[in-house]
């Protein structure tokens, strides 16, 4: 085993990253695993983050900030940790056939948004042409007066629609699979909204021209942008096995300094409730960097 870092940090998206920053700026040695599946390495632009008025790529960001991280002496591993084991006030992180000692971890891994049934290469182009997104509040005002379709049904699905209708007045809901799942509340809502509603299933996706094309109950329709309102999968497995409490879909559960239930164990981002954005994520790394830094001051002097 190596020797033991002040810090690893699991998960290089916005908030490990952040995380990393702060923690090697605090003179600490700092360890970041970087499997490369942060969900911001799949934003085609992002106009929303502040100081950038151009937008930003999002793997140009991650770029910059692993730049950042590295300069102060963050040492940064790419490969996936399949562990996390409480080793009395430290922990052993497992990664492949190596393992790492860490006095705190920190875990930023995020979510997975949950996808339509549909081809790889139609995704992906999707994705980049901003014919597919995932986040409303990130890039709702590109789709101003556009035709938009939200894949989706029950509460989410709706509370998705209803969002997106405070920048067009072209939504469509559409179910996943087959009739959707809605309450008189819920249709009553979207009427009032003036949302349509149409049965699935979804399939044969295809990028037309400028739009995303697929075929419904209602035949074959065709958007200038579609979003998937289908949940996701929170990255929580490796606290959770470790015995950290979380809530029932998996969001971590963490105190106003971002520490979970096991001392020493603390999450950031996506992977904990709260708003799914890269600020916020931001935010929260540097409550639980200065936290990290505090609580190991407390352990033991850090003193030059």
């Amino acid at each position: 085993m190596n020797e033991t870092d002040d810090c690893i940090i699991i998960g290089a998206g916005p908030a490990g990253l952040t995380a990393a920053i702060y923690l090697a700026r605090f003179h600490l040695r700092i360890r970041l695993f970087d499997s490369g599946s942060s969900r911001a390495a799949l934003i085609p632009c992002t106009h929303n983050h502040a100081g950038y008025p151009e937008g930003i790529k999002g793997t140009d960001l991650l770029l910059l900030m692993r730049q950042q991280a590295e300069k102060y002496g963050a040492v940064r591993e790419t490969v996936k940790v399949t562990a996390i084991e409480r080793s009395g006030q430290e922990f052993r992180v497992i990664a492949g056939d190596r393992e790492f000692g860490g006095r705190t971890v920190l875990l930023a891994t995020g979510v997975v948004n949950l996808r339509p049934d549909m081809p790889d290469d139609v995704h992906d182009e999707g994705l980049a042409r901003g014919l597919l997104r995932y986040c409303p509040i990130c890039d709702g005002y590109e789709v101003t007066d556009k035709r938009v379709g939200v894949i989706g049904t029950g509460d989410h699905g709706m509370r998705e629609a209803l969002f997106l209708r405070g920048y067009t007045k072209d939504v469509s809901l559409i179910a996943p699979e087959a009739e959707h799942m809605l309450d008189d509340s819920c249709r009553a809502k979207l009427d009032e909204a003036g949302i349509t509603r149409i049965d699935g299933p979804c399939g044969g996706w295809a990028l037309e021209g400028d739009r995303i094309a697929f075929d419904t109950a209602a035949g074959r329709l065709s958007f200038n942008s579609v979003y998937p309102a289908m949940g996701s999968h929170i990255r929580s497995e490796l606290a959770v096995a470790a015995g950290a409490k979380a809530t029932d879909e998996g969001c971590l559960d963490v105190d106003d300094h971002q520490r979970t239930t096991i001392p020493g164990l603390f999450a950031a981002g996506d992977v904990v409730k709260g708003l799914d954005q890269i600020s916020h994520a931001m935010g929260e790394a540097g409550v639980a960097a200065t936290t990290i830094r505090n609580t190991l001051g407390e352990r033991a002097p850090l003193w030059r």
